[in-house]
């Protein structure tokens, strides 16, 4: 599981209004949650949490590169040209497409391959928005800083925590003052889908897109929300919402200090680097990659001491 960023240069405002030309890019949030979709309905993959901010982008995602490797050739035939359409926008000229490939061995090892990589999966979420950004902006170059950040995420809690952290970033940046009011995050379609089949809200929380079988949170929707909202009153001490400050049965259940958790959401943005999770899951992922201390194991030894 990855929490990964994508930001943007030049000044460039991704979506909302620009505060130096006083220009509104707020259509290009549909463009970003368009293709959210479409990497989530192609890719080997389980779409946890997003948001769309001004200048850059939150996924939280769960990938499995083994997963394509068992799909059949006019599956992943037919996946790949979803995400690289012909220039002819015809069902012919698709049906054409996906045959090339499926009488291709050799570029279907390839094909798979990319269809379970987290990267080939960014890579196809940002480019065709730089490319339809520069041509609204009428200029070439970057539109976006460089490669993605992205964090391993270890365990049920620090996946929990970075849903988290990305569902609450309009509120900690001021945009927002409620879940309700938001409009791009993954938090604010979950409340949508509640809206509409009230019983979703009882059922266990499933991804918002999966073609593979994630490892879902144990934890059920209404519990999640009710998370969410407390820990987002709690990191902003100005927002008076309509949870009650006493700490709900669903943090207790997580942590035995609630304190620990609002840090440990905190975390995600700053105090770990490569890999979030405990002690024990960074020292270990630390081992893997042949080194002997990894950035945030002090802080998680730190964390385990809140009692």
């Amino acid at each position: 599981m990855f929490h990964c960023v994508q930001r943007c240069v030049r000044r460039a405002w991704l979506c909302g209004e620009d505060k130096y030309t006083g220009i509104s890019f707020e259509h290009r949030k549909q463009w970003v949650k368009d293709r959210i979709a479409l990497v989530g309905a192609c890719f080997a993959v389980a779409i946890h949490a997003y948001a769309v901010m001004s200048n850059h982008l939150h996924l939280v995602v769960e990938i499995d590169p083994l997963a394509p490797q068992h799909w059949p050739d006019e599956e992943v035939a037919q996946r790949w040209a979803r995400l690289f359409p012909p220039s002819e926008a015809t069902a012919s000229a698709f049906e054409a497409k996906c045959c090339l490939v499926t009488r291709d061995p050799a570029r279907l090892v390839v094909i798979r391959a990319r269809l379970g990589s987290l990267s080939w999966l960014m890579k196809c979420l940002v480019e065709p928005i730089a490319r339809r950004a520069n041509a609204e902006d009428c200029c070439k170059g970057r539109f976006w800083e460089g490669r993605f950040k992205s964090q391993v995420l270890k365990g049920e809690k620090a996946l929990l925590a970075a849903m988290a952290y990305v569902d609450l970033n309009p509120v900690r940046a001021g945009i927002a003052d409620r879940l309700e009011e938001q409009q791009h995050t993954s938090v604010s379609e979950r409340i949508r889908e509640a809206n509409d089949r009230p019983q979703l809200l009882a059922c266990v929380m499933q991804p918002l897109a999966a073609t593979i079988t994630p490892i879902s949170a144990d934890i059920r929707l209404r519990d999640y929300l009710v998370l969410i909202e407390w820990t987002g009153k709690q990191l902003r001490g100005d927002n008076c919402g309509a949870i009650s400050s006493r700490v709900p049965p669903v943090v207790e259940r997580m942590e035995k200090n609630a304190d620990r958790w609002q840090v440990r959401v905190k975390a995600i943005g700053s105090r770990y680097w490569r890999v979030a999770g405990e002690a024990h899951d960074l020292i270990a992922a630390a081992r893997e990659i042949g080194q002997r201390w990894l950035r945030g194991i002090g802080f998680a030894r730190s964390l385990e001491k809140i009692r």
